[in-house]
């Protein structure tokens, strides 16, 4: 993963920008994913992507998403879309989640965070009054070519997928 390109660093637990990889070709990266499989960039060479980052499986916003995308995930292969929920979660925890929710599509494992960084979605974020480092609520659709052409973040539930389903009905 010498090759990720970070949108952003933290540098003194500042966050200091970079140059966004919106509109840029993302790198080539591959994870595990549910099913025993291995998540390749390249070999969705063609179809469009949308990858959302979400905290923690299990956690009521994080279920409520999951349903949101499982639900319309119909319509999104309707438009040459395949869809993967990632977070830092185990490989198990993600299996039973996914089989919990009954989910159509393959949650990404990213535990030592070399994605989450490549998208820039690790943040400080207040939980019961102290500081601690999660991921924020982020969506990012990738098209055919492989280029960046969408980017949700800080992203609330409601109404989201919908939102999201909306930007892949309009790609070619």
């Amino acid at each position: 993963m010498n090759n990720c390109v970070s949108i952003f660093q933290e540098q003194d637990n500042k966050v200091a920008e970079q140059p966004s990889i919106l509109n840029k070709t993302v790198p080539e990266f591959s994870a595990a994913m549910t099913g025993d499989q291995t998540f390749t960039l390249s070999n969705y060479q063609g179809k469009n992507l949308v990858l959302y980052f979400y905290p923690k499986d299990n956690t009521p916003g994080c279920t409520t998403e999951g349903i949101q995308f499982r639900d319309l995930y119909p319509e999104f292969q309707q438009h040459n879309t395949h869809l993967f929920g990632i977070s830092r979660d185990s490989l198990r925890s993600h299996e039973n989640f996914k089989a919990k929710l009954e989910m159509p599509f393959d949650l990404i494992s990213d535990p030592d965070e070399t994605l989450c960084n490549m998208f820039n979605v690790m943040k400080m974020k207040n939980m019961y009054g102290k500081q601690v480092r999660g991921i924020e609520r982020s969506t990012f659709v990738i098209d055919g070519n492989g280029k960046l052409v969408k980017e949700w973040r800080g992203v609330k539930v409601p109404g989201h997928v919908a939102d999201v389903l909306e930007f892949v009905k309009t790609l070619a």
